[in-house]
């Protein structure tokens, strides 16, 4: 019987999102059926035999409907494998104090879920797809518009998560 996996995400500007229609891909092409929905459409976790769960990074944390996402699915997360990749467009350097960083972004999740994997990508940043509040603030930071996404990381991992699905 064909497993059903669930790639959900939350995204502010639609890097995001792309990156979990990559990692949904990569897992299809480990013979799941995968659904790739954003988290705003509160999806079901009801027929699916895994998930994977990403957020963007907003002042150093995960954007709020997917906490609330995992929050409001606690129990159903904890019977089946779940993965969950962040995107972040700062602290990509492999130095400690980045990596530690890093887990700090997902620190406040380890009471919700406990995953079968984690990854963090650089994100992409176009200030054009941004709110006018958002544009101010990196304008005040010297943010420049830059795409960091690691295409083939993002698949390796994907098919990586699929082997953890079995």
């Amino acid at each position: 019987m064909t497993k059903h996996i669930l790639v959900t995400y939350a995204t502010r500007a639609g890097s995001t999102g792309e990156i979990a229609e990559s990692i949904g891909q990569s897992i299809a092409a480990h013979g799941f059926v995968v659904d790739v929905t954003p988290v705003r459409e509160k999806p079901t976790l009801e027929g699916y035999d895994g998930v994977v769960i990403g957020s963007a990074v907003r002042m150093g944390q995960w954007l709020p409907e997917a906490v609330e996402y995992l929050k409001a699915n606690q129990a159903a997360l904890k019977a089946m494998p779940a993965a969950i990749f962040t995107v972040h467009i700062l602290n990509l350097a492999d130095d400690q104090t980045s990596q530690d960083y890093r887990e700090g972004y997902i620190a406040p999740l380890k009471p919700l879920i406990q995953p079968v994997d984690t990854a963090f990508f650089g994100g992409k940043l176009d200030t054009k797809r941004l709110k006018f509040a958002e544009r101010l603030i990196t304008k005040l930071v010297k943010a420049v518009d830059s795409d960091n996404r690691d295409w083939d990381r993002i698949r390796g991992w994907g098919s990586g998560v699929a082997d953890k699905m079995e």
